[in-house]
């Protein structure tokens, strides 16, 4: 039997615990869930944040009453921030230049977590997870969600833990706290040294699973683990690998022999469940359906826990996540004041670019997630080559953000969705892309000018013309990989003429696989039916 990892850790509150692992990053607190309604998440303005500030004070006073003099001492520090004037002024100011609130309050947060992380004294810098504590209390009183404790009994394991947190949880029936960073000097140290809660801070990331046994030993300074479980040593620089796009698993050959790929598009995490061993991995997910106000487009932590749960349950599978393909007809609650897509083409990559703080945030989710599994990341809408080059600075300079927080992450392979006609006809000019995906339900309408909500009328008249331009942009992709995630790539009758047009992965809703799977293999490579079929 193999031995129990034993992880060499710091020790900031002495005692023994044991109990199932509860890990902070992979159940997010109600806030962040992605099943949360999204309809309790309506964002409004300055006075939306002004009555999600008294909220906050008004938990934080509940946890209060009764609470030991430390507890209360660090209380009344987050309470005096949330009364502080000039937190209330620097976020005013940035609503009234047109930022929407949510951002508005974060960016005015991070500022000041900023100052304290940079500060010479520990005592200073511990005080910053007060802050992300309280920024995180306040974006869930904005999004009309409480914060959700953990299970009595649980090893808390994480990066960091917020003092209110551990106010809130009942102690009585033991527990314990690892972190992966952390500080003696911080308030949730000495609230577990006040309460007798064994607590060991700085064991570096490691890799165990929720309801995993852990022990902490607060006396000698360190983790135990069960067999299995794994540390996970810090990353290079991050740099960008090759396209990862493409799997040897779920073996499907054409007639004559031909490897193919098929993969599955998802919109919902649940989804993921449809990932069968004879699918190759997923070639999109569709962020935007995981991001429906523009409370969930801020919170990071949200993010990354639903990109985390589709990459770990793919395993060793790549998996495609499309940027948030926002405007026009899909738009985002509380985004507001945003020109008709008719007017000012404003949609996918474009919006991104417009609205920075919306793109960085995701990017930060997506940089954290891509650690846990194989990540790339794909752009909607690119019509112009400088577009992509802008979103991988933007992505550039997120993770050296990342990098200086000390926050594990990964940069994936960048590439893009190829549904504008005038994009698909200069591939060879998107040098800066890793990877092509083919969306066809664009294509089809821009290419036959139709409406939205009337495409299917037009999409048998205009195949001929989307499968002859498929056809010539895959000549341009350079050798780089291709796919098709269309609608097209779902329909049996259209695959001979994507087959003839050189495309070998095919990524199709999870119920269509049957019937292409059936349709691959009767046909040869050039899309002629096989002998006998």
């Amino acid at each position: 039997m193999a031995e129990p990892l034993r992880l060499k850790a710091k020790s900031a509150s002495p005692g023994i615990a044991s109990g199932p692992a509860f890990l902070a990053e992979e159940a997010p607190s109600a806030a962040e869930r992605p099943d949360a309604a999204p309809a309790s998440r309506a964002v409004g303005g300055y006075g939306a944040l002004e009555k999600a500030i008294d909220i906050s004070i008004g938990e934080l006073e509940h946890l209060a009453d009764g609470a030991d003099a430390e507890s209360r001492d660090i209380i009344d520090f987050q309470i005096e921030v949330l009364r502080d004037p000039t937190i209330a002024e620097a976020t005013g100011a940035r609503i009234e230049a047109d930022e929407n609130v949510v951002f508005a309050w974060v960016a005015t947060l991070d500022a000041y977590v900023g100052e304290l992380e940079a500060a010479d004294e520990e005592q200073m810098r511990a005080r910053a997870v007060d802050i992300l504590d309280i920024k995180n209390r306040v974006l869930g009183a904005l999004a009309g969600t409480p914060i959700a404790d953990f299970p009595p009994g649980s090893v808390f394991v994480g990066k960091d833990m917020e003092p209110s947190r551990f106010l809130a949880h009942d102690w009585s029936k033991g527990g314990g706290i690892a972190l992966f960073a952390g500080s003696t000097a911080g308030h949730v140290a000495l609230l577990a040294r006040t309460k007798s809660v064994p607590m060991v801070i700085g064991t570096g990331r490691f890799s165990a699973a929720d309801g995993d046994p852990v022990s902490v030993d607060g006396n000698a300074g360190a983790v135990i683990l069960q067999a299995g479980s794994m540390l996970i040593p810090p990353l290079a620089p991050a740099q960008e690998p090759a396209g990862d796009t493409q799997t040897t698993g779920g073996e499907l050959r054409t007639a004559d022999g031909v490897p193919i790929l098929l993969s599955i598009n998802i919109n919902d995490p649940a989804e993921i469940d449809a990932l069968d061993p004879a699918t190759a991995g997923v070639g999109l997910m569709r962020s935007e359906f995981s991001v429906a106000t523009i409370a969930d487009a801020a919170n990071e932590e949200r993010q990354l826990a639903i990109y985390r749960r589709v990459l770990e349950q793919a395993g060793d599978r790549p998996v495609i996540i499309r940027m948030l393909d926002i405007g026009g007809d899909k738009p985002l609650a509380g985004l507001e004041n945003l020109p008709a897509l008719s007017t000012s083409g404003l949609r996918g990559i474009r919006l991104l670019l417009a609205r920075p703080e919306i793109a960085r945030v995701q990017a930060r989710a997506l940089l954290r997630a891509a650690v846990f599994g194989r990540l790339s990341v794909m752009l909607p809408m690119v019509t112009f080559p400088d577009e992509i080059d802008r979103m991988r600075e933007l992505f550039r300079e997120e993770a050296e953000k990342l990098g200086r927080r000390a926050l594990l992450h990964r940069m994936p392979p960048i590439g893009m969705m190829v549904e504008v006609p005038s994009a698909a006809l200069m591939l060879d000019a998107f040098g800066a892309a890793a990877f092509f995906s083919f969306g066809t339900n664009d294509l089809t309408q821009y290419l036959a000018a139709s409406a939205r909500d009337d495409i299917d009328a037009d999409a048998g008249k205009v195949a001929p013309a989307v499968l002859r331009l498929l056809a010539q942009a895959v000549k341009l992709t350079a050798g780089k990989p291709v796919s098709i995630c269309g609608d097209m790539a779902g329909n049996p009758h259209y695959l001979p003429g994507l087959l003839a047009a050189g495309l070998r992965h095919f990524s199709v809703a999870p119920a269509r696989r049957p019937a292409i799977r059936s349709a691959i293999i009767g046909l040869n490579a050039d899309g002629t039916r096989a002998a006998g079929e």
